[in-house]
């Protein structure tokens, strides 16, 4: 059973981490969140009787990501700034710089939806997950995903195009 396990579980194992993560903002957090709900797939797994063993994972790592969250601090804390960069081909100096600003206006960015359009975006957007996959991890209708995947995507979008009018005019943020 421990064999069947593994070789179900642990390929999901960077999804799960980079759920958890996202969740709790911390990667030491993430760590005991994953590693407690891999703790509770294996319990669970004998009875797992379905076809999708990621989304069933994934549904596990997000409850106690929450569960953890509530238990330790109370309420959904915001994320930290480490997440996904961007991949570049060959970038210059200029380049790096302007990378590494995108990636870090994004995250921010995404750090301030609300909890339940910050994890459909990363479970789609960051992770690839389909639709129904989103809607089996987050225990809601495959329309809820797609309503709630508009309106992250809207704020998103409205969230950085104020950020941009912000910016002087070389594209970089300034100290002040």
């Amino acid at each position: 059973m421990a064999d069947r396990f593994e070789g179900a579980a642990l390929p999901h194992l960077g999804a799960a981490y980079n759920l958890a993560r996202w969740l709790t903002g911390r990667d030491h957090d993430a760590e005991d969140v994953v590693q407690e709900a891999y703790v509770r797939a294996m319990k669970g797994f004998a009875g797992f009787r379905g076809d999708d063993v990621r989304a069933w994972l994934l549904t596990i790592v997000r409850n106690t990501g929450y569960t953890w969250l509530r238990k330790n601090r109370g309420e959904l804390a915001s994320l930290d700034h480490d997440g996904p960069d961007f991949p570049s081909a060959e970038p210059g100096p200029r380049e790096l710089v302007m990378r590494d600003i995108d990636a870090q206006v994004l995250r921010e960015t995404i750090e301030t939806l609300p909890p339940e359009f910050r994890e459909v975006i990363v479970m789609r957007e960051l992770e690839g997950l389909s639709y129904k996959q989103v809607a089996a991890v987050a225990g809601v209708p495959i329309g809820t995903v797609m309503s709630r995947l508009s309106r992250a995507r809207q704020r998103l979008r409205e969230l950085l195009c104020q950020q941009l009018s912000e910016e002087p005019q070389d594209g970089l943020p300034s100290n002040t």
